[in-house]
């Protein structure tokens, strides 16, 4: 069961998709102010603490951060990005087995960045949702795998004869940051934000 946001993010996801749906070109210039909100912090704290997870390096746990007040470490953090004196720290690298042996790269955030990561999500991806195609389902809210076989399966019930899987090997390893940096700047003028996301 997924986690629904607090109205008052609720009305500002909408806003900002209604803006960017409405004005295709539209460069968003005032989003680094909706960060550090209350409502903001505190949906992206339960969305991360529900996901759980390891610390990071700095060996901060959920449940250490429960007993010190999860209030007060979220004003905390709401000051250092309000103030711009926020930076992320590094991630912490551990390597997972994979089922031929092999072994994959994980980084592990911390749960400081985590929330802070998870607020842009919460105030970007509802701009950049009405540019994605359709047929994307992957990383995307309400869509899973599931959906997209589902989808494969029905167009090939329609009449529809082949399929292409592609999957990118160590995208995430190689992946072009200037593209990236370019495609954010395409919907972004709030120099503020953008120069957070390329920390």
């Amino acid at each position: 069961m997924s986690l629904a946001p607090p109205l008052r993010v609720r009305k500002l996801q909408m806003t900002l998709q209604e803006k960017a749906k409405a004005s295709p070109t539209y460069r968003f210039y005032s989003l680094y102010d909706k960060l550090y909100r209350e409502d903001v912090l505190a949906y992206a704290w339960q969305l991360c603490r529900k996901n759980g997870g390891a610390a990071g390096v700095d060996g901060q746990t959920f449940e250490r951060i429960e007993e010190e007040g999860v209030e007060r470490w979220l004003d905390r953090l709401a000051e250092e990005i309000r103030n711009k004196t926020y930076r992320p720290e590094a991630v912490r690298r551990v390597w997972i087995p994979k089922p031929d042996g092999k072994r994959r790269p994980l980084g592990i955030p911390t749960i400081r960045d985590r929330v802070a990561q998870m607020a842009a999500v919460l105030v970007l991806s509802p701009i950049f949702e009405v540019d994605l195609a359709e047929e994307q389902y992957a990383y995307r809210e309400g869509r899973s795998a599931l959906d997209a076989v589902k989808k494969v399966h029905a167009l090939l019930n329609t009449g529809y004869t082949e399929v292409i899987d592609a999957d990118l090997s160590g995208y995430f390893d190689s992946i072009p940051h200037h593209a990236v940096n370019m495609s954010l700047a395409r919907r972004i003028s709030d120099g503020v934000m953008l120069a957070l996301l390329k920390t």
